[in-house]
């Protein structure tokens, strides 16, 4: 099972949108957890799912059981905590919330993409997200766009 993962900043929305197109995606899965800032231009929910809908033909669906808690990412944020910590704190709670048996496994077929607005996955709970799916579900293999 191949999920492809997507950060929106530091890209135009033309530059987004045909990154979707020319990879074909199917479903877009929202992992922020707040998808509605001012500060998300383009990428507002509902601005989001309707060019989508109308530019690529991809459905959207916002799933915050994949999203980290407010508190955990206000510590990240604030330099409260590591990134190795986060990591650590964010994996638990994937566990806790037993996302592997809670997840429609229907949700990733097709081409489906992970959304935040982190530009590289490197340090962005989306990558983790696939990392756990994997460990949990074998054979996920993540394809991450806008890697550099």
């Amino acid at each position: 099972m191949e999920i492809y993962s997507i950060g929106f900043t530091k890209h135009s929305a033309m530059n987004f949108f045909r990154t979707l197109k020319k990879f074909e995606i199917t479903h877009l899965l929202d992992v922020r957890l707040h998808n509605v800032s001012q500060l998300a231009g383009f990428a507002k929910r509902d601005d989001l799912k309707y060019f989508l809908e109308e530019l690529c033909g991809t459905q959207y669906t916002h799933m915050p059981i994949l999203a980290p808690e407010k508190d955990l990412l206000a510590d990240y944020r604030d330099k409260t905590i590591t990134w190795e910590e986060y990591e650590r704190r964010f994996l638990d709670l994937l566990e806790k919330r037993r996302v592997e048996e809670e997840l429609d496994r229907e949700m990733f077929t097709g081409k489906p993409v992970l959304l935040c607005s982190e530009h590289s996955p490197e340090f962005c709970h989306r990558r983790l997200v696939i990392e756990y799916l994997d460990a949990q579900w074998g054979e996920v293999c993540a394809t991450h766009l806008f890697n550099k």
